[in-house]
């Protein structure tokens, strides 16, 4: 992840912390959640001289990248549950 996009995705997650907090992102629009979060992407767009479009798309990216990297963290911590079977499946002694 470049350095403008992880600074961008730092900005855009904070705001996001702030604005939408209390906010469940599953059940409001895509368009209301955008909505709140374009003064920041509007200032950042200002800010670094792109075009607001352009900061949406490095920040979904960086969010994206985040995303992934999260996930294999997260399955390098906890293994993969299909490889050993389900656990409720183990015999009661």
């Amino acid at each position: 992840m470049e350095n403008v996009e992880k600074y961008i995705c730092d900005k855009v997650s904070a705001y996001a912390d702030e604005v939408l907090d209390g906010i469940d992102p599953q059940k409001v629009q895509v368009s209301f959640q955008l909505e709140k979060l374009k003064p920041c992407m509007e200032e950042l767009s200002k800010e670094l001289g792109l075009s607001i479009e352009d900061v949406f798309i490095k920040y979904m990216d960086a969010a994206s990248e985040r995303s992934v990297d999260s996930e294999k963290k997260f399955q390098s911590t906890m293994g993969h549950m299909d490889k050993y079977g389900d656990f409720m499946q183990f015999e009661q002694y």
